[in-house]
């Protein structure tokens, strides 16, 4: 009992101390005392806290000192752990190992860490264990070292202006760090300024602001700003400041106002939708606010209802316009008796407008107004097929304008397919032309057409009419068979018979149903055919007895039901044929059925028609090919003369005699069958082949002869030549670039060496002038009956006339000679 009243008062000791301030130094504190005698032994000890100030200054500063009774001073390690010491946050604490004084190291923060629990142990110098662990606590005691804080710097609240007294506005509100339970957080709030007038009060104790007095007016002012305070210490400590603003709502306490109590304006007659005139209002209350909107209301002259008048948002006048065209002919003036209100109710504390009415004058103004038809649209009805010159109807305008004396005059603006005329003066309309019920501007038998009337104004006003003209239909057509033909079987008692049918160009109802019967002017019909009505537009056509097979023409009559009726006899083509157990015309029966088709005459004459026409274009496209033929005969050669001409050989010599070897070869004369050997040869089996290009005519080529090789050989092959001109022309045919060994430019190339030679030792020159040019002169005339040559011409030598073979060569008696 006596240690623990000890340790007791030890930690008094020690809180004294603490709170005032003065260091005293802590005596020892036994924390392990052993009880001696036959006292109870308690199991453990309670500590009381140690307490420290925070922001404690002088460092290091001893808390307590630690003993233990089981050894002599000096024997006991005494020792620590926990936060502060082995723990986050380290080196905060410390203790002397052999004096057991525990000392503070650093600067405590409350706000931080308000106590700490550490672990005392004492231990004997060989390291074993003396005491069991203590527990050893230390609080750390809160100073007046954080200043309280709003939590906004700027509060906000709404009031409706003219509020009561005492009315919440809004709540301030701030914290402080410091110990909640000590003075040091005793937070008081108030207001340091609010302007002239004090309207607002604040709880200090709440921070809660509300109203004090009556007098808030929008109007007048429309925010308040209040500096704020707040203090610790109950007020008496440490302070801080925020901005309260208070704003004052709008409420509808002032009415709208006319800025006058008249107005006057003007309008033109006839035109609807247009502005006339503003109305102008004022309003204190909140502009673009329901408080403030203005809304007009035509009390009084508008019982037509021809006026309206709407709100401009931007300006809050009234805006008054013509919704229905006015007539000045039938009232020259309106007075008009308008009210204004806010689209709000208006409070009931507030006065009253003192222009809540205004009175508007209106005067209509006179203008030339466009005429006006009586009916529009007008409907009128006219049968199809009308005659021209039909009346159709009357469109009558009248001009509103009375006080003017204007002509009215009608025309056309709108008739596709031209039907109507209309009389300019009256508005009488007619028909034009014959009315056709297949116009494809007809939309379910109705024909509209577009009327104006104008007045003679300056400038001219028109009216626009819609005239609908129904087109009656008429009962022209009468019905007929959908098919001319058709086939049934001999046996009544096979197939189904025949189903007819017919159909009608008119309209209902002057078409179906149709009426189907026999020809009463071919009564024998009815012993053999039967008719029978299937509906409304087909019949059934049966045999009464078996009948033989063939092709039967049957009068029927066909009417329709239209007023009056139309009628008319036609023929039907029935071919009877053998059918099977299917009811089917059995095959043996086709040629029957093909011969018995009942082809009309206007189908045979189609028919004769086009094959005539196939007939005539089979002869065209003969000749053409005929024509196209002959064409390419007669150019066959002309398209070989580039050719030739590409090959022109000139000698340009008049002969040097044997000894002038330059001028020509004497080898070609002594031996011309090595020039032969010159041209390549193509060995054939059989006959030789003819080149593409050879006309179809051409006379298989003959066996070569031999070439002269002495001058007198030369001299019959001359003589040889001359030959009739029908065998002497083959051998021309042949191209200039053929590979035969008898090729003409072969043949005559020695001939003409020679007879050069000849000319020369005699002195004479050759007819051909010992010039070799493969054309003939131009212009010759044509020689006569040349089929392979039609271009030969008559070469101008002396008699005998030569023959110009190819337009290269001429030939006569036993010369020849080249151009």
């Amino acid at each position: 009992m006596d240690t623990a009243l000890l340790l007791a008062l030890c930690a008094l000791a020690q809180g004294l101390r603490l709170s005032t301030g003065r260091s005293v130094p802590p005596g020892p504190l036994y924390l392990w005392r052993h009880p001696t005698g036959l006292n109870r032994v308690r199991r453990a000890w309670v500590i009381p806290p140690i307490s420290v100030s925070e922001n404690h200054k002088k460092i290091p500063y001893t808390l307590v000192q630690i003993k233990s009774d089981k050894q002599q001073q000096g024997g006991v390690i005494y020792s620590i752990k926990g936060p502060g010491v082995d723990e986050e946050p380290l080196g905060i604490f410390s203790i002397d190992k052999f004096t057991g004084k525990v000392f503070l190291n650093a600067m405590l923060d409350r706000e931080k860490t308000d106590h700490f629990r550490l672990k005392a142990f004492a231990l004997d110098l060989g390291g074993s264990t003396l005491e069991d662990p203590t527990d050893l606590e230390i609080v750390v005691v809160d100073q007046n070292d954080n200043r309280p804080v709003f939590q906004q710097e700027v509060f906000t609240g709404h009031i409706l202006e003219g509020a009561i007294p005492g009315t919440y506005v809004t709540k301030a509100e701030a914290t402080d760090a410091d110990d909640p339970d000590t003075d040091n957080a005793a937070l008081r709030y108030s207001i340091l300024d609010q302007g002239e007038t004090e309207h607002f009060s604040i709880d200090e104790l709440t921070g809660e602001i509300r109203t004090v007095q009556v007098g808030l007016d929008r109007e007048v002012v429309g925010v308040y700003n209040l500096t704020l305070q707040v203090a610790d210490m109950s007020g008496e400590g440490l302070t801080n400041t925020a901005i309260a603003v208070i704003y004052v709502d709008d409420i509808n306490d002032n009415a709208p106002e006319f800025t006058s109590e008249e107005f006057s304006m003007k309008a033109n007659e006839a035109f609807g939708g247009i502005d006339v005139g503003r109305l102008e209002v004022q309003d204190k209350d909140l502009p673009g606010s329901p408080n403030w909107v203005a809304k007009f209301t035509i009390l009084e002259g508008d019982p037509d209802g021809q006026f309206a008048i709407r709100t401009d948002p931007k300006t809050n006048d009234g805006i008054l316009s013509v919704v229905k065209p006015l007539d000045h002919e039938s009232r020259e003036h309106y007075q008009l008796r308008v009210s204004v209100q806010n689209d709000a109710p208006l409070q009931g504390s507030a006065p009253k407008a003192a222009r809540g009415l205004a009175t508007v004058t209106v005067e209509v103004q006179d203008v030339n107004e466009p005429p006006i038809f009586y009916t529009n649209p007008l409907r009128a009805s006219v049968a199809e097929g009308a005659a021209p010159g039909t009346e159709v109807t009357t469109f009558f305008a009248r001009d509103p304008d009375t006080q003017q004396h204007q002509q009215l005059s009608y025309f056309k603006d709108y008739d596709p397919e031209d039907w109507l005329r209309v009389d300019r003066a009256t508005g009488r309309i007619q028909t034009k032309r014959a009315i056709n019920p297949a116009s494809p501007f007809l939309k379910d038998g109705w024909y509209r057409a577009i009327i104006l009337a104008s007045d003679d104004a300056s400038p001219a006003r028109t009216a626009t009419g819609t005239l609908s003209i129904e087109i009656l239909e008429v009962n022209d057509h009468a019905p007929l068979l959908a098919s001319p033909t058709g086939t049934i079987c001999s046996d009544p008692g096979q197939g189904s018979g025949l189903i007819i049918g017919a159909m009608d160009e008119d309209l209902p109802p002057h078409g179906a149903p149709f009426h189907f019967q026999l020809s009463p002017g071919s009564p024998e019909l009815t012993r053999n055919w039967s008719i029978s009505q299937l509906n409304v537009t087909h019949a059934w056509l049966r045999l009464r007895t078996e009948a033989p097979e063939g092709l039967y023409s049957l009068a029927l009559l066909l009417q329709d039901s239209g007023q009056p009726p139309q009628q008319l006899e036609q023929l039907l083509n029935v071919t009877v044929c053998r059918c099977g157990e299917a009811g089917v015309c059995a095959p043996g029966t086709a040629a029957l059925l093909a011969g018995g088709a009942g082809i009309s005459l206007v189908a045979l004459v189609i028919v004769l028609a086009s094959v005539i026409l196939l007939l005539l274009l089979v002869l065209l496209v003969a000749i053409f090919e005929r024509f196209r033929q002959r064409v390419r005969e007669k150019g066959l050669l002309d398209g070989l003369q580039d050719d030739v001409r590409d090959n022109i050989l000139n000698y340009d010599e008049q002969g040097g005699g044997e000894e002038d070897q330059d001028a020509y070869d004497i080898n070609q004369l002594r031996h011309p069958v090595s020039t032969v050997e010159l041209v390549p040869q193509t060995s054939f089996r059989g006959r030789q082949p003819l080149r593409k290009d050879t006309p179809y005519h051409r006379v298989p080529p003959q066996p070569s002869r031999a070439l002269p090789t002495s001058p007198s050989d030369i001299a019959d092959f001359i003589s040889d030549v001359s030959v009739p001109r029908e065998k002497m022309e083959p051998l021309f045919w042949a191209p200039w670039d053929s590979h035969l060994p008898w090729s003409l430019p072969t043949l005559l190339t020695p001939v003409l060496s020679f007879t050069q030679r000849q000319g020369n030792e005699k002195g004479k020159t050759p007819f051909f002038g010992g010039s070799l040019a493969w054309a003939c002169p131009s212009p010759w005339p044509e020689f006569p009956n040349t089929p392979l040559f039609p271009k030969a011409r008559n070469c101008p030598f002396p008699t005998p006339p030569l023959r110009c073979l190819h337009k290269t060569m001429c030939v006569s008696g036993g010369h020849i000679g080249l151009l």
